[in-house]
């Protein structure tokens, strides 16, 4: 007892502070919170383009264009929901993207999480030739000079090795897993698809319109520790 009183306050303070409260752990958040667009910033789409309807985010696909996510990302976790309403519809989400739109295809830069609608690839036929199927499963790619290597190559794309996806009127669930320029994407409960080494690592989310009908919902996200990523790596701040 007589050692213990002798111990210095500061060195009992100091023991003191290494017994707080860890800090908390990691926990999803609503990014869409089936009332209004709180959180989303229109970057070059219609007033009309998206709204809010039952619970649901709703984009009308016109014009062809994205709003972004209001601050970066860079380790995090996507959990979002989707549906295509239209034969062939089209639409995505970007990761890790600059949301500067280039102005001839009216969509940025970033990794492209690709949401096609199954019947997209015989609506699309290039000489005759079908795309394969594999392309509209959740295919991954950099856009804009974002640089990628593809888990499944075809061509600079990664495609999934699984066609897991839904037509239209169902719902389809997209887990993306992004920590330090690696994507994994899960397709409906399986993970399918990857890509490694992206030459950006720190950006924003832009949802897409692209000339059809899509709902969302159940957007959410947990964000993860930082890594090292160099400014060259990470989208200038809008």
């Amino acid at each position: 007892m007589k050692r213990f009183a002798a111990i210095p306050l500061v060195l009992l303070a100091l023991l003191a502070g290494s017994r707080a409260a860890p800090a908390p752990l990691p926990a999803f958040r609503d990014l869409f919170n089936g009332k209004d667009l709180s959180g989303w910033i229109n970057v070059n789409t219609g007033p009309g383009t998206w709204k809010v309807k039952d619970g649901l985010l709703i984009c009308s696909g016109h014009p062809i264009g994205v709003m972004r996510s209001e601050k970066q990302y860079e380790n995090f976790i996507l959990h979002i929901e989707w549906m295509h309403i239209e034969p062939g519809g089209n639409s995505g989400v970007f990761v890790w993207s600059g949301a500067r739109p280039n102005p001839q295809s009216r969509l940025p830069d970033g990794v492209e999480v690709q949401m096609l609608e199954l019947e997209w690839p015989s609506l699309h036929k290039k000489d005759g030739v079908t795309p394969p199927i594999a392309y509209v499963h959740g295919e991954l790619f950099g856009v804009g000079g974002v640089k990628t290597i593809p888990d499944n190559p075809r061509g600079e794309r990664s495609k999934s090795i699984e066609n897991r996806c839904k037509g239209r009127g169902e719902w389809n669930t997209y887990d993306v897993v992004a920590v330090d320029g690696v994507i994994k994407l899960s397709v409906n409960g399986k993970f399918v698809n990857g890509i490694s080494r992206s030459s950006r690592k720190k950006g924003y989310l832009c949802l897409e319109s692209e000339g059809a009908e899509i709902h969302f919902r159940n957007i959410r996200i947990m964000e993860l520790p930082p890594g090292i990523t160099s400014p060259d790596q990470a989208a200038p701040e809008l």
